[in-house]
């Protein structure tokens, strides 16, 4: 039986562009998975492909890439992980607490709330509490 994951933004817009190193490192994790997605990484794809000026065609296929996986909703159990996540980092000192990763923290909250491993190839995600991370990123360095 399929895993669901939880793709991390850059894993997930990877399939985007298909000369990404990325597909290769996490093809392991993503093909024979059901794809899951917080809502945070559809947000932060969208605006990606706004800020970039895509045309309708590469719009179409974000949005095909988008509706092949699952978007998560946010309900008050992710706000709670969230806020619980948030004070844990804080506590223990791991940088996903600072304000320039709240929009990771989303994700992470999210893959924390659902119980699904978040594949991810962000370093901020390293030694992240309460979370299962699958990433092909060196841990010691």
């Amino acid at each position: 039986m399929a895993a669901t994951v939880l793709l991390d933004t850059n894993v997930f817009t990877a399939w985007l562009r298909p000369r990404s190193p990325l597909i290769n490192l996490y093809g392991k994790h993503v093909y024979g998975n059901r794809l899951a997605v917080a809502q945070q990484t559809v947000a932060e794809a969208r605006y990606g492909a706004l800020a970039a000026g895509w045309g309708g065609k590469r719009l179409e296929q974000l949005e095909r890439l988008i509706r092949r996986s699952r978007p998560l909703p946010v309900d008050d159990d992710t706000v709670w992980s969230y806020a619980r996540l948030r004070a844990e980092c804080r506590r223990l000192g791991h940088p996903l607490h600072q304000k320039e990763h709240l929009g990771d923290l989303w994700i992470a909250a999210t893959a924390m709330r659902w119980q699904i491993p978040l594949v991810a190839h962000d370093a901020v995600f390293l030694g992240c509490p309460s979370i299962e991370l699958h990433t092909e990123l060196r841990r010691d360095g």
